[in-house]
């Protein structure tokens, strides 16, 4: 399923018109300034109950090697994005 999949059955499902729903996966899901996105970047974990909860993960800096040349380098430290599924989402998926 894509984005406007997506789009197409949140519509279908509430009778929004497809602008709105359209407006509404984005404020949501959008990469610069989602709901998601904006919460992630403060540190905060954005939690739906049922469904799952997303959550930055810090990685530390760390030596790593150039599998070319096999020569060691300096991995900075990072933060990424993760996802835990709630209990909700796992059992209807069964």
């Amino acid at each position: 399923m894509n984005k406007s999949d997506l789009v197409d059955e949140l519509a279908a499902k509430t009778g929004m018109t497809k602008a709105d729903a359209s407006r509404a996966v984005d404020a949501l899901f959008a990469s610069e300034g989602g709901i998601i996105a904006a919460a992630l970047k403060g540190d905060r974990r954005v939690q739906i109950t049922g469904f799952g909860t997303f959550e930055a993960k810090h990685r530390k800096a760390r030596m790593g090697r150039n599998p070319r040349t096999g020569e060691s380098i300096q991995i900075a430290a990072t933060k990424t994005p993760g996802f835990r599924a709630g209990k909700g989402l796992k059992d209807g998926i069964k």
